[in-house]
């Protein structure tokens, strides 16, 4: 019965997904929202002179949750982007897991168009010995491409790669992580302010111990939800959003709950 409920549930948003091109011959002259997604990556840095703080919150119902805070600065445009990650976990231990320090290149910014890749410095602060971090540094490299289907379609691509070589585990010993992630997105731009949204997400981990390397776990989820924008005079804006994760495939049977807020803002003005 749940999962008749949960199958249900994924084809009502498909279906008002599809329906969106029936309708996207409108002129939408109105802006996006050009924000982070929930799960999903979009390839637009920060413009110049205005910064952003994101917080994100996932509960799944075999009682396991994370937050994460993140901070983005343009340096001093568009062109670069630095950021910071900063996890809370709950799995079988509480506290905080390895900080993020995030470096995006804006390659391709166009009318219908967005590529910046990302490179990160995952430093270990998680405690490896409560399963929280690795206990070593690692590597990640994402590649976000934003693109504009329709007036009112808007969709994301991700593909990327986690290295963490020389992992410790609890029980001390280590080995070699290697993490793929995947994902697309369609945003449907129902208003100015308001954005339908459903993600699909992948990972798959392989550990190389021994010289043998083995695949760990697979992940894959489906992720429909909303996000309203709530702009104010000052030029802060503040966008708040909601959606439900459902595991399909190798997840399958796993559903969870994800909050986001973002808070976007001026810090200081641009030289013209």
């Amino acid at each position: 019965m749940q999962i008749m409920k949960e199958t249900l549930f994924i084809r009502l948003v498909l279906g008002f997904t599809l329906f969106s091109f029936s309708v996207s011959g409108q002129n939408a002259d109105f802006k996006r929202i050009e924000d982070n997604s929930f799960l999903m990556e979009e390839a637009y840095n920060q413009e110049p002179g205005v910064i952003q703080h994101i917080s994100a919150f996932q509960y799944m119902e075999n009682n396991s949750w994370w937050y994460s805070f993140t901070e983005e600065w343009p340096v001093p445009g568009q062109k670069h982007q630095l950021s910071t990650t900063i996890p809370v976990i709950n799995s079988s231990q509480i506290g905080f897991g390895d900080v993020a320090m995030n470096y995006r290149y804006q390659a391709i910014f166009t009318d219908h168009l967005a590529f910046s890749p990302r490179f990160s410095l995952l430093l270990p602060t998680g405690n490896y010995r409560k399963g929280l971090g690795s206990g070593v540094l690692g590597y990640q490299m994402n590649l976000p491409v934003s693109l504009v289907l329709t007036n009112r379609i808007v969709s994301h691509y991700n593909l990327g790669a986690t290295i963490t070589p020389g992992a410790i585990a609890m029980d001390h010993s280590t080995s070699d992580i290697f993490n793929i992630n995947f994902g697309a997105s369609v945003i449907w731009l129902l208003s100015e302010n308001l954005n339908l949204m459903l993600e699909a997400v992948g990972n798959t981990l392989f550990e190389k111990s021994n010289n043998a390397i083995t695949e760990r776990s697979k992940t894959i989820y489906l992720n429909p939800g909303l996000r309203y924008a709530i702009n104010f005079r000052s030029g802060l804006q503040i966008v708040p959003g909601i959606a439900l994760p459902i595991g399909i495939g190798p997840s399958r049977g796993e559903v969870g709950l994800f909050a986001y807020l973002s808070f976007e803002h001026s810090f200081w003005t641009p030289n013209n």
